[in-house]
């Protein structure tokens, strides 16, 4: 028997791919556009796809007048609305396992301890759509510096 031969027939433990994709959504088309491939990806690697929408915390505790956790309350659930009727739609084409989670502070950090508690094998977001993020850094950008997943970002 040659070497190559016996490394085929090799036992491995553990599994080939992610089995928990954590897809950041916030409404925008390059979330949304995220959340989608996110969900192509863990088709094909039979991964559990986990969306998280992350609601804003503000210190003033209101906005315009009206207090912010109603509102982003209110995000979420349209968000959920919308992935629940997609993904009926789709159901037979793409048969994923999803769930949605939310978690409240500023994008980063909740998407990093969302990342944590739920053990994402990998993450994926949509590119920023804001200027300003140049002088900042984006989420992605600060989640690829973080070094703790593989991270994807969709444009």
């Amino acid at each position: 028997m040659t070497e190559h031969q016996h490394q085929h027939h090799r036992f491995e433990r553990g599994t080939d791919g992610p089995k928990v994709i954590v897809a950041g959504i916030d409404g925008s088309e390059s979330s949304m556009r995220a959340a989608a491939y996110a969900a192509g990806l863990a088709r094909r690697q039979n991964a559990v796809l986990t969306l998280v929408y992350v609601q804003p915390v503000m210190a003033t505790g209101a906005a315009m007048g009206a207090p912010v956790a109603d509102a982003t309350g209110e995000v979420a659930e349209g968000l959920v609305n919308e992935i629940r009727s997609s993904a009926e739609r789709l159901k037979d084409i793409w048969n994923v396992r999803w769930e949605f989670h939310t978690f409240r502070g500023d994008p980063y950090n909740g998407l990093v301890s969302a990342a944590d508690e739920l053990k994402a094998d990998a993450v994926v977001v949509g590119a920023s759509e804001s200027a300003g993020h140049r002088f900042v850094g984006s989420v992605a950008v600060r989640l690829v510096k973080a070094g703790r997943w593989p991270v994807t970002v969709v444009p």
